[in-house]
């Protein structure tokens, strides 16, 4: 009985854990669509996972921000960069999405 409740156990971890690993992919995915396609961060960052080597903004892989710096400038915008939240050019999934791909992203 409780042999069988173990293995049970078990099995809702790891179902949770690839879950999770599944969802954090397609943040992952969404994260870099934004950044190459819809909000073209590229043509004025550097990003080396990206493949971008913009230089107009700061150098994102020598700056690693965090994912909460990520959020806020895409979302307020800074000096010339737009704000893309506010003036509504992504929705918060989106800004979300690009925080977490940049900062896991930057310097590697």
């Amino acid at each position: 009985m409780i042999l069988r409740f173990l293995k049970s156990i078990i099995k809702i971890v790891i179902l949770v854990s690839l879950t999770s690993s599944v969802q954090a992919d397609e943040v992952m995915k969404l994260g870099e669509k934004v950044f190459k396609e819809k909000a073209m961060c590229g043509s004025c960052h550097i990003l080396k996972a990206a493949g971008s080597d913009g230089n107009v903004g700061p150098n994102l892989d020598s700056m690693k921000p965090t994912v909460q710096q990520v959020k806020q400038v895409v979302y307020e915008g800074i000096n010339a960069m737009p704000a893309f939240g506010a003036d509504k050019i992504l929705n918060q999934q989106e800004v979300d999405a690009v925080a977490i791909y940049v900062a896991k992203s930057a310097g590697k």
